[in-house]
């Protein structure tokens, strides 16, 4: 027999916790709420679960639910998330692939798609993945965190973002308390350092003996990959998925559709006689089932970035893929008397200045054909033969 009764339950006001034997609790508020708790203990661990407000739970219904907590404690199992599956409470990799779901379509950047699910998967899910959104907290949020905060500052920024994006969802669906707690979370964070890093280029008179080094070795799908990505001046995602469909060597052009483009606008990219022979002896080794122009170890899909990386590594060469592009701009400023804005659309970089992009009409198509004709000289041909030449 309990020791609380009803009326006791219905009369007291004075703020503390009355027990009812068993581990189960009245608590009252300083504000004179009042609330069940249960109080269990297991392998030493002791936790105290809500069974929600004396106002709409008897002491009857009280004593019921103890007693289920109880039983499923000592059956192994986790009452509050046995309940919270009752209620349709998702986890948060439940939620999260809803809130991609709902929100991908509005997402124009293909790779923007396939990255906001990536950062979740690689840095977010191994250590909340499974839990429920209602059972996350501020510093679990920050403790998987910390493990990137200095090291991939920008990454790390991008999961706490969406990590809040979730939980907030979570929170507008009523299956949390509180929104997410980023403005905490961040505070208990160093602060980042503010340098800017910038992908390691190669000098442009370098790239020439580059591409001779690059082309005597083994011809595999990553060396021409990468050669296609110099003579292009694209980026590395662009290149590695290119496929197919997208390519018309006759008229020497590549268009890329909007979907896999970092503006989400499609780009046609002039190629050079040089460019044109890298695909076509892509061409020549043609896998079958796939429209992949350079696939990766599994027939139907792109090779990872890291194929491209370690080319670069193993031929000793401090610098990255994307620096190629630098290199490209740098050559057109020093090395031509072409307009610069034909050399950043020749990069497929949006124009800053929303005046004059709003009344720009052209995408310079001609121009940069001759623009990338001169560089794939440049890269073919002996360095020596550098001209600058008129636009």
């Amino acid at each position: 027999m309990g020791k609380l009764t009803v009326i006791a339950v219905r009369t007291v006001k004075e703020p503390g916790r009355y027990g009812d034997g068993d581990g189960l609790f009245l608590q009252v508020g300083s504000n004179g709420s009042k609330s069940w708790i249960v109080r269990v203990q297991k392998a030493g661990r002791r936790r105290d679960i809500g069974l929600g407000s004396a106002s709409k739970v008897s002491l009857a219904d009280a004593r019921a639910k103890a007693s289920k907590v109880r039983a499923e404690i000592e059956a192994g199992l986790d009452p509050v998330a046995e309940r919270q599956k009752a209620n349709g409470v998702p986890t948060f990799r439940q939620a999260a692939a809803q809130v991609f779901e709902q929100n991908r379509k509005t997402w124009k950047n293909g790779h923007h798609q396939w990255q906001w699910l990536r950062t979740l998967e690689m840095f977010a899910f191994p250590a909340i993945g499974d839990l429920p959104v209602s059972n996350i907290t501020g510093p679990m949020v920050r403790d998987l965190l910390a493990d990137i905060w200095l090291t991939k500052p920008e990454t790390a920024r991008r999961v706490r973002q969406r990590v809040g994006a979730v939980l907030d969802w979570a929170y507008s669906k009523g299956w949390r308390d509180a929104e997410a707690p980023v403005r905490s979370i961040t505070k208990g964070l160093p602060r980042q350092p503010r340098k800017i890093a910038h992908h390691a280029a190669l000098p442009y008179d370098e790239v020439p003996p580059f591409l001779t080094s690059l082309q005597a070795g083994r011809q595999t799908f990553g060396r021409l990959a990468l050669e296609a990505l110099i003579l292009t001046a694209v980026r590395s995602g662009e290149v590695r998925g290119a496929r197919w469909p997208e390519l018309d060597l006759e008229s020497k052009t590549w268009t890329i559709p909007a979907e896999r483009m970092k503006a989400g606008k499609h780009h046609v990219v002039a190629l050079s006689k040089e460019a044109v022979r890298v695909f076509e002896t892509a061409s020549s080794l043609r896998i079958r089932g796939t429209d992949l122009v350079f696939p990766g170890a599994k027939r139907d899909t792109p090779m990872s970035d890291m194929t491209l990386v370690k080319i670069m590594r193993d031929m000793k060469v401090v610098a990255t893929p994307h620096g190629f592009r630098s290199s490209f701009r740098d050559w057109a400023a020093d090395q031509t008397s072409f307009p610069g804005e034909v050399a950043e659309a020749a990069l497929a970089h949006v124009v800053a200045d929303k005046v004059v992009a709003a009344y720009r009409r052209t995408d310079f198509l001609e121009k940069r054909r001759q623009l990338m004709a001169a560089w794939g000289a440049f890269c073919g041909g002996p360095i020596r033969n550098v001209v600058r030449l008129a636009s």
